[in-house]
């Protein structure tokens, strides 16, 4: 299924929330990904400097966006924040942005973050946001590539 997305050779995610928005990149050559920072957001706006910096810095070919549904697959209130958010993405850097579901990936990101030590609890100190990225990007090459 390669030939579906050829241009492709690297893309970041966005895990979209109103407080954090995790970032993680992926290789569609290797169809790998992996958690890259958590950016500071107000209300679900980022500091679009930092995400130019790191657009700039990465260079993806195109973007993807999670997309919170509810577990019977219908958007969730959060959803028309997140598509929202992927509009003014493609909108400011003129590249592809896809939406992925996200469903459960915070919650394997959760797993993630124990797995590796982390302690329960400790949002604060250990962020699950860019984990969650990775994992849905993840979710996106297996899906796309």
């Amino acid at each position: 299924m390669a030939e579906q997305h050829p241009q492709l050779r690297l893309l970041l995610g966005f895990d979209y929330g109103s407080k954090q928005i995790g970032v993680a990149v992926g290789q569609v050559v290797t169809g790998q990904a992996r958690e890259l920072c958590t950016l500071k957001a107000q209300n679900g706006v980022p500091d679009w400097v930092q995400v130019e910096k790191l657009v700039n810095e990465w260079k993806p070919d195109a973007i993807v966006v999670g997309l919170p549904l509810n577990m019977d697959g219908t958007p969730s209130e959060m959803s028309a924040r997140a598509e929202k958010f992927a509009r003014r993405l493609n909108g400011r850097f003129n590249l592809p942005v896809h939406t992925h579901d996200e469903r459960l990936t915070t919650f394997e990101a959760k797993g993630e973050r124990l797995a590796r030590g982390g302690q329960r609890g400790s949002y604060r100190d250990n962020p699950v946001d860019a984990i969650a990225a990775a994992l849905l990007l993840q979710g996106w090459l297996e899906a796309n590539t």
